[in-house]
């Protein structure tokens, strides 16, 4: 029986085009879903792993498979369909799992033969049993994982062209940001893996960089901060070798202990989400955790910087509290707090979260001609009617932020200082550049999206 498992690209996404940038291959990372999947896959199943974002194969030219899965994003969707309808046409049979298929369970139904809905990893060995005989049903529902139970991941089925590899420790985020799906999908409740599989599996990843995909990598209590630390001890004792980036929340910085830890088992970069530079945004999407304890972020990102950290900033551009100027005011701020990249997103709402059930009512949601529309549903483009930032108005604000905070002179300085301080200079050479590189392709994104959707934005 032969498998393939695909992970669609998106076209629209300048960060996936790594062949017209070099610096954008550090921006992609392996589709670890399907690895996990094919890790649970039995023997007699010849596996093959696709990732588009390296390039989309010649699908006719490939040998016929038995099966066909499918892993998807919002983002991902048109391409997901136009993949299954090609199998389909051969007859074979398409399964479709992930959050947009979760999230969007009836329109994914009628475009593919089988959905699996959460997670898959304890359906996986029932869904292939069906495939094997015929069988397979319409809907399967993974629901949560038992996460110790999770396997290695088969990071030999895809060891070539990715500048970084990819792993994960736990699952869940107790947060629940109003624009976040992570909740819906993986949970409230923080689990995490075994600490010596995390460590046998990090063995056996060989990119030398490794991004852990875990959408909050130390948790928020106590209890969660002991076992990172432990994690950290066991990673550093393996002597592993590897130079690892990770999100986490501002909670990273309180602990001496935990620093210390992370940097000495290969910690080199975290990405953390500080959203709104102002109290009243943060409450707006829920995140109140950024608020407590009256946080200094500039001497919370310093505490993390003086252990060779790096830090990358995220925050989000079209909060209702959001005017003109926004754009600006971010890049200041995010200079202020001595971030060493920025990643400005739009607010976007996608299916499953509080933000799009609040925005669907409010008939705030401009692109809803689905699924074709699913393409922009990126994060990188304005999506929704904005409170007080018409379409024009909240492009040129990302344009504002991007360049003030990407212009030349700022990087070199950056780049100086960390230098100076011995923090990752190549790194932070990379994620600068890499991001700078795009904003040029982003103008004519944004271009063309106005031309091609720009009169759904002025619809009331």
């Amino acid at each position: 029986m032969r498998l393939y498992l695909i992970n669609p690209s998106n076209p629209l996404v300048s960060m996936v085009k790594v062949k017209k940038s070099r610096w954008n291959r550090y921006r992609v990372w392996k589709p670890l879903s399907l690895m996990v999947l094919a890790g649970l896959t039995p023997p007699e199943w010849e596996i093959s792993i696709v990732d588009e974002n390296l390039g989309a194969p010649n699908y006719p030219a490939m040998a016929r498979p038995d099966v066909v899965g499918i892993t998807a994003f919002t983002s991902q969707a048109n391409r997901a369909y136009e993949v299954a309808a090609h199998f389909r046409r051969l007859g074979v049979p398409v399964i479709m799992g992930g959050i947009h298929a979760t999230m969007c369970l009836g329109e994914v139904m009628e475009r593919v033969d089988s959905v699996v809905t959460g997670e898959a990893e304890g359906i996986w060995p029932q869904v292939l049993e069906g495939a094997r005989h015929g069988g397979l049903k319409r809907r399967y529902d993974g629901g949560r994982a038992e996460i110790k139970d999770v396997p290695y991941a088969r990071h030999d089925l895809l060891a070539t062209g990715y500048a970084c590899g990819a792993i994960q420790t736990t699952r869940g985020c107790p947060l629940n940001c109003s624009f976040c799906s992570v909740p819906a999908f993986n949970g409230a409740h923080y689990r995490q893996r075994p600490i010596p599989d995390v460590v046998r599996e990090f063995q056996s990843v060989r990119e030398k960089r490794v991004l852990v995909v875990d959408d909050n990598l130390i948790g928020t209590r106590p209890e969660h901060i002991a076992r990172a630390k432990d994690l950290f001890r066991a990673m550093a004792q393996a002597n592993l070798r590897k130079e690892w980036i990770a999100q986490a929340t501002i909670n990273f910085a309180d602990d001496e202990e935990l620093l210390a830890l992370a940097a000495k088992a290969g910690c080199r970069g975290v990405f953390i989400g500080f959203e709104s530079p102002a109290p009243e945004g943060l409450l707006e999407i829920g995140k109140k955790f950024n608020l407590l304890k009256g946080r200094d972020f500039r001497a919370s990102v310093r505490r993390i910087q003086r252990h060779h950290i790096l830090v990358a900033g995220s925050f989000i551009i079209g909060l209702d509290i959001d005017e003109p100027g926004i754009g600006k005011r971010i890049a200041e701020v995010a200079r202020e707090y001595g971030v060493d990249c920025l990643n400005a997103l739009f607010l976007t709402p996608l299916p499953g979260t509080r933000l799009w059930d609040q925005m669907k009512s409010e008939g705030r949601i401009a692109l809803d001609v689905f699924p074709e529309d699913w393409k922009y549903y990126t994060l990188t483009f304005p999506v929704a009617r904005y409170q007080h930032l018409s379409l024009d108005g909240i492009i040129q604000e990302m344009i504002s932020c991007n360049r003030n905070f990407y212009y030349l002179p700022r990087i070199l300085r950056r780049l100086c200082s960390n230098l100076w301080q011995r923090r990752e200079p190549l790194i932070s050479l990379v994620g600068n550049l890499s991001y700078r590189s795009n904003i040029r392709a982003s103008w004519k994104a944004y271009a063309d999206f106005k031309r091609q959707r720009g009169n759904l934005h002025d619809a009331a």
